[in-house]
């Protein structure tokens, strides 16, 4: 019979057709097969970047509060050298003062004995006795040209009257101090020679003595405060160079036409041609 095999074709009007953005949205989620399940994301990739976010909130919030007390911290170290710098200038005024009122009633100004002393270590090793040896280890004077601060007090001035023919020494101003500290200075920091670059070194050492930056050193060392053992015991050493010029006699003392001994304030004129 005809009818059996015939197709019934029907237009391409009539056919029902699948909108383009529904088959797109079906491939794309593949939703239109069947057993087929979304892509998933491991659970230890979701913990390791969980772990990561906080991390990096931590650091960010760190560094937030770094900044603020970096920012803080910069203010005190300024107040404090406006501070210093107000009472050195009080302390010259003063002694231009009392000095014109002696000489204006006749009398004479005797100034306070000085409390701070450089030494510098002008000779080397060669007929070096062993209680001069061991005095200049105590000093910490073991290498040609090597300076010091000390404190003068009865010991250490008889401990510079049995070295004094392998030292030169005297009384540093403030200027020299400053110098000295910024242009040779070097901390101890874990048995070893560290070059004071940031005031975060002098803060670590030295920061519960309330010594934190380089100009609380400076006033700590010229104006031999109470915490002058531990702020000198930091700073290393000072190594300087040959003088420009040279030495004039080693063997002579300074009174006599020499260079060892005792050179009171003309000290200034040596450590800048050292430095």
């Amino acid at each position: 019979m005809w009818w059996r095999h015939a197709h019934h074709v029907l237009p391409v009007s009539h056919m029902r057709r699948r909108p383009a953005n529904m088959e797109a949205e079906t491939a794309a989620t593949g939703a239109g097969k069947p057993g087929k399940r979304l892509p998933t994301v491991p659970e230890s990739v979701l913990k390791k970047r969980k772990t990561l976010q906080r991390i990096r909130e931590a650091r960010a919030t760190a560094t937030a509060t770094a900044k603020k007390v970096q920012k803080q911290k910069r203010k005190d170290i300024f107040k404090r050298a406006e501070k210093y710098v107000k009472e050195y200038r009080k302390n010259e005024r003063d002694e231009i003062r009392l000095r014109r009122e002696a000489k204006r009633y006749g009398n004479f100004y005797v100034p306070d004995e000085p409390k701070l002393a450089f030494i510098i270590r002008i000779r080397g090793i060669n007929g070096v006795s062993p209680k001069v040896r061991k005095i200049l280890q105590l000093l910490r004077l073991r290498q040609i040209h090597n300076g010091q601060f000390v404190r003068l007090n009865k010991a250490t001035i008889n401990m510079l009257r049995i070295v004094e023919p392998y030292i030169a020494f005297g009384y540093p101003n403030l200027k020299t101090v400053r110098e000295l500290v910024y242009k040779r200075g070097f901390g101890k920091v874990s048995h070893q020679r560290v070059a004071l670059t940031d005031n975060a070194i002098i803060e670590k050492a030295l920061g519960r003595h309330g010594i934190i930056c380089v100009e609380d050193l400076i006033h700590e060392i010229f104006t031999v405060g109470p915490h002058f053992k531990e702020a000198n015991n930091f700073l290393w050493p000072f190594k300087l160079s040959s003088p420009r010029g040279g030495f004039r006699k080693k063997l002579n003392h300074f009174v006599e036409g020499g260079d060892y001994g005792n050179r009171e304030e003309h000290l200034n004129q040596l450590v800048k041609r050292m430095i």
